[in-house]
């Protein structure tokens, strides 16, 4: 999530998917060179980039930090954002934390997965896409998450819980309410609340507390967060 207003930086377009497992996808042009902020996220997701007729082809976060990210003028990318739960056997998700796995390009439009040469997705059939690696069982869903994330009863031991929960997530449980809360915490402060507010729906400690939490995992302060011309 960019801190500065998106609609001067990219051209975004979003939409929902027919699969279960997918939580978004989305595609966008960059206007002009810059960068922006991009904050903690704890979903995965795979990303398709062209950039000066070069093509890049990514499996991409989650990521437990903000971090500056550079683009360059006319790039496009497109991005399927899976579920939580949903993960690759072949690829865990904890190799993607804080990371990029770039998958190489194939002959005729295509890449390379898991051994395999695949037809590159586009916006407009991602669907078909990811119904094709659900028959190959190259994209699998674990409830445990599910249920974990709405705290309902488990008739498996924590312990089993909190490794099946990592597996499919790349994240602690701990890591993953980090970042929740930081996100509901920028969203009070982007709608207007007092950091006095945010505190104290949110639960933090104090304002270091919030301080803290907020410079790492959205790159701002609260006090740059409710003035957005402050931030740099």
């Amino acid at each position: 999530m960019p801190m500065e207003d998106s609609n001067s930086i990219f051209d975004f377009e979003g939409r929902p998917s027919d699969s279960p497992l997918v939580e978004t996808v989305w595609r966008t042009r960059s206007l002009d060179d810059g960068s922006f902020m991009s904050t903690a996220e704890t979903y995965w997701e795979m990303v398709i980039c062209r950039c000066q007729g070069k093509l890049f082809i990514t499996m991409r976060g989650p990521e437990t930090q903000a971090r500056r990210a550079p683009f360059e003028k006319d790039t496009e990318f497109f991005g399927i954002v899976f579920k939580h739960g949903a993960f690759m056997p072949h690829l865990p998700v904890s190799r993607l934390v804080n990371e990029d796995v770039t998958l190489s390009a194939a002959a005729n439009g295509r890449f390379w997965l898991h051994s395999a040469a695949w037809e590159l997705p586009s916006f407009e059939t991602v669907d078909a896409f990811i119904a094709r690696l659900v028959r190959q069982e190259m994209l699998v869903f674990d409830p445990v998450v599910e249920a974990v994330l709405e705290n309902r009863p488990l008739d498996i031991s924590l312990r089993t819980a909190q490794r099946r929960f990592l597996r499919a997530t790349g994240l602690t449980r701990g890591t993953f309410e980090q970042i929740k809360r930081a996100k509901q915490a920028t969203t009070l402060l982007q709608k207007g609340a007092s950091i006095a507010d945010a505190i104290f729906q949110i639960g933090y400690a104090d304002q270091p507390h919030l301080t803290r939490s907020l410079k790492r995992f959205v790159g701002y302060t609260p006090g740059q967060i409710s003035q957005p011309d402050s931030a740099d």
